[in-house]
């Protein structure tokens, strides 16, 4: 049904940059938002950017100013920008569709982002 497939993780430097993206299929006719997810080992999955389907914008305060969230409708797509890439940065990003209807939340597999110093 509903299915959502990141791609773009990598294997980085500092300060070099990376962009994620995930494409969603499948009969959503609600959709509140999109947004990435990361997830350290042992650590708990965080928001690190989210957007409406009216365009509206949220970031984490560790990323500001470094990643940008973006959209394609028309090609089902979110992008996730990553500029100044930090060790910090490294996690498993996720991929998320909110929607209107129950399920409320879809995710993807999941692409690994690994930031060496």
């Amino acid at each position: 049904q509903v299915r959502l497939e990141e791609s773009g993780g990598g294997l980085v430097q500092a300060g070099e940059s990376l962009r994620l993206s995930c494409a969603h299929s499948g009969s959503i006719f609600s959709i509140k938002g999109l947004g990435w997810y990361r997830q350290a080992p042992g650590k708990q999955r965080e928001l690190v950017a989210g957007i409406t389907m009216g365009g509206r914008t949220n970031y984490a305060d560790s990323v500001k100013g470094r990643f940008t969230i973006s959209r394609d409708s028309a090609k089902s797509t979110v992008y996730l920008q990553m500029n100044s890439l930090k060790p910090e940065d490294t996690a498993v990003y996720y991929c998320n569709l909110e929607s209107w209807r129950i399920p409320n939340n879809y995710w993807g597999q999941g692409t690994q982002v690994t930031v060496s110093s």
